[in-house]
């Protein structure tokens, strides 16, 4: 008896950096190109933390703990089957947090210059992280550790091509 080859792994991806960068943009992307669902983290948030970052003011840890506890719901439900959802995941903890649900789950760090995104972020429309918050999200930002599985993409270039680059850092 022969068995079918065993379809290629899809790991769950967190597509992570500053606000601007493209994490919704190129996250879509990559869960097309990978035939995996796509989760914005912006729709994990609860209706405060939103009221909180439009008014100026950064979240605290206190703000960000059931955000991270709903978003690693998620990627728990999908270990296995492969996802790809968008998150700040600023902090070396945040994405510790986020690794309990999954111990498998890469990283993906879209990395620009500040003024690269600072003019992302002046040209965006309808979204409620204020540009002036820009500068306390790279105060914020901890790069990936070599210890943690993940990748840094440059932003550099149109969506397709991030997306390109995206794609061939991720495992499979």
């Amino acid at each position: 008896m022969t068995s079918s080859p065993r379809p290629p792994h899809s790991p769950v991806v967190v597509v992570m950096g500053v606000s601007g960068s493209g994490k919704s943009t190129v996250g879509g992307l990559l869960a097309d190109r990978l035939s995996v669902p796509y989760a914005e983290a912006d729709d994990f948030h609860p209706a405060a933390n939103i009221a909180k970052m439009s008014a100026g003011h950064p979240l605290d840890d206190a703000d960000r703990a059931p955000w991270l506890d709903a978003i690693g719901a998620w990627i728990a439900q999908r270990e296995g089957k492969g996802g790809v959802v968008s998150c700040s995941a600023l902090r070396r903890r945040y994405r510790d947090h986020l690794r309990q649900s999954a111990p498998d789950l890469f990283f993906l760090h879209l990395d620009g210059s500040p003024e690269l995104i600072a003019s992302r972020l002046a040209a965006r429309m309808q979204h409620f992280m204020p540009s002036e918050l820009l500068r306390s999200q790279f105060a914020t930002l901890e790069p990936l550790e070599p210890d943690e599985a993940g990748a840094v993409v440059t932003i550099e270039g149109g969506p397709r091509e991030i997306a390109d680059r995206a794609l061939a850092a991720v495992p499979r």
